[in-house]
């Protein structure tokens, strides 16, 4: 064995561990600034089935006994702010409904000696997440009072495919967070509820595949370039050249089918 081969095998080395270290760098100050370091991410957030809170798109609905014209409907604009007569653009987003009643007599009160402000808040920004073997793929309202099988029923599960044996729900954070396995299968056939847990606002629900499904998505994806060979192969024996493709190559997208450049 040649002398050589240690030495270059040991650089190999050092080099492959070189290229690992390389990726995974922390980030750097002026990514540091831009990551998130609470809860979900979002802004404005807190308990909406505690207290509802002001988000972005909600419609604020004023009311005043004392002084009708104070009353009327307004929607949180991009910039968390609405405008009000006499004291126009006002900062609300993040308030709960009680901070946000205080925030406006207090506003009101130089103008007016008897004040009697109430608000009802119209949600439009709270939402949960749905991912996985279900029709209905992403972001649905969020009404409040939601268990996770009524969660994953109204996103309705795939019969074939969906795994209602080890749904995910998930709570991200940055530092903190919370997945839970639940077992909706249980639900269905013994009426066992343990597992199924009140969705919060911006909760993630993962329904996984199956395990026949899982293995029917490998098969599909190892044999997808052989398939897309055997397709274009297809297209160019039916009509690369000659006949009405004249114009040139057949590239297939599908049996029996081409796109002619």
């Amino acid at each position: 064995m040649p002398h050589g081969t240690p030495r270059l095998a040991l650089l190999a080395l050092v080099a492959l561990v070189l290229v690992l270290a390389s990726c995974s760098t922390a980030p750097n100050k002026r990514e540091l600034q831009y990551l998130n370091t609470d809860g979900f991410g979002n802004r404005y957030t807190g308990n909406a089935e505690d207290q509802n809170y002001v988000t972005l798109g909600d419609t604020i609905n004023i009311a005043d006994s004392y002084h009708p014209e104070l009353g009327g409907a307004y929607t949180v604009d991009i910039d968390g702010t609405i405008v009000l007569p006499e004291v126009g653009a006002v900062y609300v987003a993040g308030l709960t409904r009680t901070e946000l009643e205080a925030f406006l007599m207090q506003k009101y009160s130089p103008y007016f000696a008897k004040l009697d402000i109430k608000v009802r808040l119209a949600t439009r920004g709270k939402v949960f997440f749905v991912f996985g073997e279900v029709l209905s793929e992403g972001s649905r309202p969020f009404p409040g009072d939601l268990t996770i099988f009524e969660a994953v029923t109204s996103a309705k599960p795939n019969e074939q495919t969906a795994n209602l044996g080890r749904v995910k729900l998930i709570r991200a954070d940055p530092r903190d967070p919370l997945v839970i396995t639940c077992n909706l299968s249980e639900l269905i056939e013994t009426g066992d509820s343990t597992f199924n847990i009140l969705v919060h606002e911006r909760d993630i629900i993962y329904v996984p595949p199956t395990m026949m499904a899982e293995l029917g998505y490998f098969l599909s994806d190892l044999l997808f370039p052989v398939q897309k060979v055997m397709q274009s192969l297809f297209s160019f024996g039916r009509g690369g050249f000659g006949g009405r493709n004249r114009g040139g190559l057949g590239v297939g997208t599908g049996l029996g089918s081409g796109l002619v450049f």
